[in-house]
């Protein structure tokens, strides 16, 4: 099943079902009005809601709309929990290669995870507003879950059947604020802004084949300027799979139906494959050629972030963002 969120001038916006193609889709005010409606009772919305799915795809509703992307919010506008992972640790061994440290033992065993501003985040079709070009702005590329209410002390082997959906992710950085935060000791606040979310998210049975052991199994396309950047796999080298990271998150606080867990950014070691962030191609020419030379975003700069299925059909619809200078 596919879901999305039409921007409506409410804060959690209008719950819509969308067809497997992306091409047509309803509103199901019957049902919920919104998709934090619908997570908090997902055992009554959730067969409602397939019901409507299956009628979008086999044609017979004749009150369907050509579905629009570009008025889709993120398909949960606000959320009660935004906690971002770093299970590709290809990403993490760069960024430490590059300043000349070696990567803790423990990195390996227990998961990295900040916890993001959710009380807003970006439309995937919305620009991405940067005050100070000075600050670092970069993409990252990435896959998160959302959850329905998990249990304090949930283990990785129960966490795995309350991820309801999947979304791909625009996690916005300012990495030239990292630093400076980090040496606080406090971890990330200035230096993660809002974030983006793709227009549908998508339960995890319409991956197929791709959805296994909690990961995703297929590439995640990332464009720049027009050009590709970036096709990692997504689930090759995900040291934690999502199961994981829900239990790493529900290890000591419960977690409300609605909460949104993320992969951190797609990585790969074949560098063949590219990047799904700026600064990793930076560590690169750091540790190959003494010094970065790619920048980052400046305004007018644009990223794409997608994943299609076996077929080259497109699964979530398309993250698309502009960079414009904010005053």
């Amino acid at each position: 099943m596919k879901l999305a969120t039409y921007r409506n001038h409410t804060r959690d916006g209008q719950l819509m079902v969308v067809s497997r193609d992306l091409s047509q889709a309803l509103a199901v005010p019957h049902i919920a009005t919104s998709l934090q409606a619908a997570l908090d009772d997902w055992s009554r919305c959730e067969p409602a809601l397939q019901e409507v799915y299956a009628a979008l795809n086999q044609g017979t509703v004749n009150a369907a709309v050509s579905f629009d992307q570009s008025a889709c919010h993120s398909p949960l506008p606000r959320a009660y929990q935004w906690a971002d992972g770093s299970a590709y640790l290809n990403h993490v061994e760069l960024v430490r290669k590059a300043r000349g440290a070696e990567v803790p033992a423990s990195f390996y065993q227990d998961p990295l995870m900040y916890q993001g501003g959710s009380d807003t985040f970006l439309p995937p079709h919305a620009d991405i507003p940067l005050a100070d070009v000075s600050w670092g702005l970069d993409f990252e590329g990435e896959v998160a879950v959302i959850t329905d209410d998990v249990p304090l002390g949930s283990q990785a082997g129960d966490c795995a059947t309350h991820i309801r959906l999947l979304m791909l992710v625009n996690d916005v950085t300012l990495r030239n604020l990292i630093p400076a935060e980090l040496a606080k000791g406090f971890g990330f606040f200035q230096s993660k802004p809002a974030t983006a979310f793709s227009p549908v998210a998508v339960t995890p049975d319409e991956l197929g084949q791709a959805w296994q052991d909690s990961k995703v199994h297929l590439p995640l396309r990332v464009e720049y300027n027009g050009k590709l950047y970036g096709q990692p796999q997504c689930g090759v080298e995900m040291q934690f799979n999502f199961a994981q990271l829900v239990a790493h998150v529900a290890k000591t606080r419960a977690l409300a139906a609605g909460s949104i867990v993320g992969s951190g950014t797609i990585s790969n070691h074949d560098r063949a494959t590219g990047s799904c962030c700026l600064a990793e191609q930076r560590m690169i020419e750091i540790i190959e050629q003494g010094a970065p030379v790619t920048p980052f975003m400046q305004p007018g700069d644009q990223v794409r972030i997608e994943m299609l299925d076996a077929a080259g059909h497109s699964i979530f619809g398309r993250i698309d963002q502009k960079v414009i200078a904010h005053d």
